[in-house]
């Protein structure tokens, strides 16, 4: 079997392309000179190095900031999705900008998940990653007891310079399709871990344990003011509480924060564990946390009724939302009231039921949305950008019925995001102009290619806007505040957040564009995120030990924002697999029904439209009425003679069925 290569959708073979021709010798045993025109082409050919992003297709994307590169699949020259590569700039062949893989750099992904099908060699493993193009051969030896149909861990032993990538299965999860099954697949491909190793719960019991009565004593104590908890009905690790005071034309805003790192020490156990992770990954039915369970639930959770360290930053603002001074301390609350978001809206909203035994509450959450206005004002008058897209809120019933909501955010959610965003703006630029290290969170400008894509794409629907090289936040805002009572708004909206860069974690402060903001960490969050909890250490080494016991953090801080980028894609993946495995099942449960959607997705082979509480299906575009259709890449719609399918159309669709591999729905016009 070495010698075959099988992908899913068509062969290709893994010999590796010569990068020079050779000359013949002529009669006199002396090689003919090298053209001039070969040497001038040598000389200007452009070598490029990155990872590549694969297709279920075959072919490939070389990534760089610059702009990718298409790879076709008679040029991968055997690299896979994941790799790193040198690759060879080609002329174009319909694509902006394209290359040839010349070498492999470094072997991508190693750790795969998926399904067996065994044969009488040993068997395949087709990867759960659709990127992931080539079906991993495994020997007789090799399948672990896997049986056909199973969901299973593989681990590749070996590239073959010819076939197929050859390796052995570590787990089996259990059968195809099983829900159990399905779900450990998912997370194992994105390398989300599971339980905590035995040594690690030990130690966080251990830790959570200690008396912290003596660590009072030194701290600033705000357990006697009214401070509080808002957070969704199903959270368990709080780790934020808030508080607002009226002083004079001033407010007053607390920001209390779970000091995890009091109880996780820098090197220790836990902690090397917590960076391996680098955040808690959310599924509709568990949570697969950062930290063990008697820390992000019990020790560092800020409960109601409880004494808990935490970290404080509190804010003196005015009536334009300016901070006009700050102080960050160790401190120790006790938390008045745990509220969810549904309470508090109903509490803003006047309901007097609600309000009944907590007026002091109630009138806490009055001025907080006051001083939330005048923070929002604020924040959009200097032009951060303020996305409507729609989320899913999946919820799963003890029969393991799905249903989908589309999550509310009203004035409850602001608020908390508001000061947050406030407490983390007021902590990166305190840092900053100490010239302490920091992990940012940083979002850079969006590239020129995706600007003139994303002008070109808007142009199309008849809305008209300078195109321009550079952008602030304040174009993209007021663009989205002609078009918000449009039917096309919100697909402006998501075709606008796909234009932008990715936010991601630096120790290099460049501001955050989406947000307009000049200073920017993550600060309000260490129970789930590792940069939060960097940031803890380096405030607090400043408080105890000054500007040089802080600096001790600047190699730690540059490997905590590496390691957490990575990770937090990790887990984004790992998170949209297991909603789409969850929609799958949702419209498994409405096949033959129809529904109202609108065009969410045009590529050349259909349609994807998108139910209003965010499921999503593909419509073929043979299966599309009234004949053969042209795709405009540029504009984004299907089109001929007599209709035209673009984004942000309405539609009445029918579920016709679902595909399970894929964990993609089919529809059709209904």
């Amino acid at each position: 079997m070495a010698g075959c290569f099988r992908t899913r959708k068509q062969p290709f073979f893994l010999d590796m392309k010569r990068e020079n021709k050779k000359y013949r010798a002529d009669k006199r045993g002396q090689s003919k000179s090298v053209p001039e025109r070969v040497k001038r082409r040598a000389r200007e050919e452009k070598y490029v190095e990155g990872v590549l992003q694969g297709s279920e297709r075959g072919y490939a994307f070389l990534l760089q900031e610059g702009g990718d590169y298409y790879i076709a699949a008679g040029d991968l020259n055997g690299a896979l999705h994941g790799d790193r590569v040198r690759a060879r700039e080609m002329r174009s062949r319909g694509h902006s900008r394209q290359a040839a893989v010349v070498k492999i750099l470094e072997r991508g992904s190693q750790t795969l998940s998926g399904t067996y099908v065994s044969n009488r060699y040993g068997g395949f493993v087709t990867a759960d990653e659709r990127r992931f193009f080539a079906d991993i051969f495994i020997g007789k030896d090799k399948t672990c007891g896997a049986q056909t149909g199973d969901k299973v861990a593989v681990t590749i032993t070996k590239f073959p310079p010819r076939g197929n990538p050859e390796g052995e299965i570590t787990e089996v999860f259990g059968r195809q399709f099983d829900r159990a099954a399905e779900l450990k697949s998912i997370a194992y491909s994105c390398g989300v871990k599971g339980d905590f190793p035995e040594e690690v719960k030990r130690a966080a019991k251990r830790v959570s344990a200690q008396d912290v009565t003596k660590e009072l004593s030194r701290r600033r104590d705000f357990s006697g003011e009214l401070i509080f908890t808002i957070d969704g009905e199903d959270a368990r690790d709080f780790d934020d509480a808030v508080s607002v005071k009226r002083d004079g034309d001033y407010f007053l805003l607390g920001v209390h924060i779970a000091d995890v790192s009091h109880y996780v020490k820098a090197g220790e156990i836990i902690d090397k564990e917590a960076f391996d992770r680098a955040t808690s990954v959310y599924f509709p039915e568990k949570v697969v946390p950062m930290l063990p369970e008697s820390l992000s639930n019990g020790a560092c959770s800020l409960v109601e009724g409880e004494y808990r360290l935490t970290l404080s930053c509190v804010m003196k603002v005015d009536g334009k939302g300016n901070v006009v001074s700050h102080e960050l301390a160790e401190s120790f609350i006790k938390s008045r009231a745990r509220l969810t978001y549904t309470e508090a809206q109903r509490m803003l909203d006047g309901d007097k039921r609600s309000a009944k035994n907590r007026k002091d509450v109630a009138a806490m959450l009055a001025d907080m949305q006051a001083l939330y206005r005048i923070l929002a004002k604020k924040r959009a008058e200097r032009g951060s950008v303020d996305f409507e897209i729609p989320e899913a809120s999946i919820f799963v019933d003890e029969k393991g019925g799905v249903t989908i909501e589309k999550r509310e955010r009203d004035d409850a959610h602001r608020i908390i995001e508001e000061f947050m965003i406030l407490a983390n703006e007021t902590v990166a630029a305190d840092l900053f102009y100490k010239k302490l290290p920091c992990v940012y969170r940083v979002h850079d400008m969006p590239e020129e290619g995706k600007l003139t894509a994303f002008y070109d794409f808007i142009a199309g629907l008849g809305v008209s806007a300078p195109k321009k090289s550079k952008v602030s936040g304040k174009d993209f805002s007021a663009l989205l505040e002609r078009v918000k009572d449009k039917s096309y708004a919100k697909v402006v909206n998501t075709v606008m957040l796909r234009s932008m860069q990715k936010a991601k974690y630096s120790p290099q402060d460049i501001g955050h564009f989406g947000l307009a903001s000049e200073h920017y960490c993550h600060f309000t969050s260490p129970i789930r995120r590792y940069p939060d909890l960097v940031v803890h250490r380096i405030v607090k080494s400043f408080l105890n030990g000054g500007a040089g016991a802080a600096n001790r953090y600047k190699e730690q801080a540059a490997a905590a924002a590496a390691q957490s980028s990575a990770k937090e894609l990790k887990a984004q993946e790992a998170e949209r697999a297991v909603d789409d495995f969850y929609k799958m099942l949702y419209l498994s449960a409405h096949i033959g029904e129809e529904f109202d959607g609108v065009i969410s997705g045009v590529t050349n082979f259909g349609l994807f439209v998108e139910l209003e509480n965010t499921a999503e299906g593909l419509i073929r575009i043979e299966t599309l009425k009234g004949g053969w259709y042209d795709f405009d890449e540029k504009n984004l719609l299907l089109k001929n003679k007599k209709n035209t399918y673009r984004l942000g159309q309405k539609m009445r669709i029918r579920v016709d069925g679902v595909n399970a591999m894929t964990r993609k729905a089919e529809f059709s016009e209904a």
